[in-house]
């Protein structure tokens, strides 16, 4: 893959991606206001703001499969820019029901369940949107530019929600959220994107089924698809008990736990910018696997620090969960784009978010194992699931690919 292939991405990509970068900000600010807000407007407790994470969590699981649908039967860019606007108008209502003094918990819930529905449906039709865009030697650079984006309002995000809430109240934080999301709709509407032939409108469990039985029995997808499961596990089984045992155990303080944390996205940032060069000089393969080994190494170093209580330890454990992650979802999203028929591409993408539904299971392991054995087993038993994790993608063809695959043709 020639350096050049990659110099510089089409100006209709272009707006994909600051589309892309207002609507992922839209989502990380939204997502940081709407808990504070329900704490210190509406002065709801930890179990009411744990139903909150659960309505902001449903629609990944509910609605990723009909997205999918509507993204390989009606127009990419139009779904994306109606998904947007949704998301836009929800978060108007509820900057309108703070000014009227009326909003409530149930509504905040409501309104926030109907934002997600649009960030579900932009995250299923981007990926499947892209390889119209740009050309096959082009996807890995374009892929990491949308990771970049992600990565940013990953980051940046949550602070920028906290500190609108904090300094100017709840309204400025939701009304800057809706104002991105209506800038991702003026670029999604003036984007072009190359007519595809009409699809055969069949009933909705067969096409489902299609979509499923492509991943499930295409050898390269197969594992990658297995892996991102068992990763997500590991992951938010990690992430649901960090908190206290860097609390008790690493004695940290709040500032320590803040940068400790803050160290995940920074990795995610510096995998991001260096994932291009990463793919120009190592096999397409390698790539693949470096995600889920990196991801084995920093459970590992976590575990490390029940025998030598680090903080810096800790700190670059999440920083190899940041970097390692990153490279794998920029290989693996331009494998599944390089290997599915553009007609499937949007339920291919929902199969992959469906992979999301494993981190309230981590979650739970984590509470449940931390609540019968304590913090150390749970790091334990992450290292093993993270292991697990690596072994399925480094026993798949996978790794073994020197180079990114040739586009599928429709034929396939």
């Amino acid at each position: 893959m020639s350096a050049s292939g990659t110099a510089s991405l089409p100006s209709t990509f272009n707006r994909l991606a600051w589309s892309n970068l207002a609507a992922q900000s839209a989502e990380q600010i939204a997502l940081a206001a709407a808990p504070i807000v329900a704490v210190l407007l509406l002065g709801v407790g930890e179990g009411e703001t744990g139903l909150l994470q659960t309505a902001l969590t449903l629609p990944f699981i509910l609605f990723a499969i009909p997205a999918g649908l509507l993204a390989d039967r009606i127009s990419r860019r139009r779904l994306m820019a109606g998904a947007e606007a949704l998301r836009a108008v929800a978060l108007l209502a509820i900057l309108g029901l703070i000014a009227l003094h009326q909003l409530s918990m149930p509504l905040l819930a409501f309104a926030g369940f109907v934002a997600v529905c649009g960030t579900v449906v932009y995250s299923v039709a981007a990926p499947a949107l892209v390889p119209s865009l740009v050309s096959a030697q082009q996807l890995p650079a374009a892929n990491a530019r949308i990771e970049l984006a992600r990565t940013i309002a990953f980051a940046s995000g949550p602070a920028l929600g906290g500190v609108l809430v904090g300094w100017l109240g709840a309204a400025p934080a939701f009304a800057v959220a809706a104002a991105l999301s209506v800038v991702a709709v003026v670029l999604l509407s003036g984007l072009y994107e190359p007519q595809r032939a009409a699809a055969p409108r069949r009933h909705p469990l067969h096409e489902i089924k299609e979509g499923a039985g492509f991943v499930l029995h295409h050898s390269l997808l197969r594992p990658v698809f297995v892996t991102q499961f068992i990763f997500n596990t590991g992951s938010f089984l990690l992430l649901a008990i960090f908190v206290p045992y860097a609390v008790h155990r690493l004695n940290l303080s709040a500032t320590g736990v803040g940068v400790t944390l803050g160290m995940y996205g920074v990795g995610m940032v510096v995998g991001a910018l260096l994932a291009t060069r990463v793919m120009q000089r190592l096999a397409f393969g390698t790539v693949i696997g470096l995600g889920p080994v990196a991801g084995f190494i920093a459970a590992a170093m976590m575990a490390l620090t029940t025998v030598i209580p680090s903080a810096a330890l800790a700190a670059l454990s999440f920083f190899l969960l940041g970097v390692g992650p990153i490279l794998w979802v920029i290989s693996t999203t331009t494998l599944r784009q390089s290997v599915t028929p553009s007609k499937l591409l949007g339920r291919v993408s929902a199969i992959n978010i469906l992979s999301y539904g494993a981190r309230p299971l981590g979650s739970a392991l984590g509470a449940l194992i931390g609540w019968l054995s304590g913090a150390e087993a749970c790091l334990y038993v992450a290292t093993a699931i993270f292991a697990a994790q690596a072994l399925v993608i480094l026993m798949s063809p996978a790794v073994a690919l020197d180079r990114q695959p040739a586009m599928v043709g429709e034929c396939a």
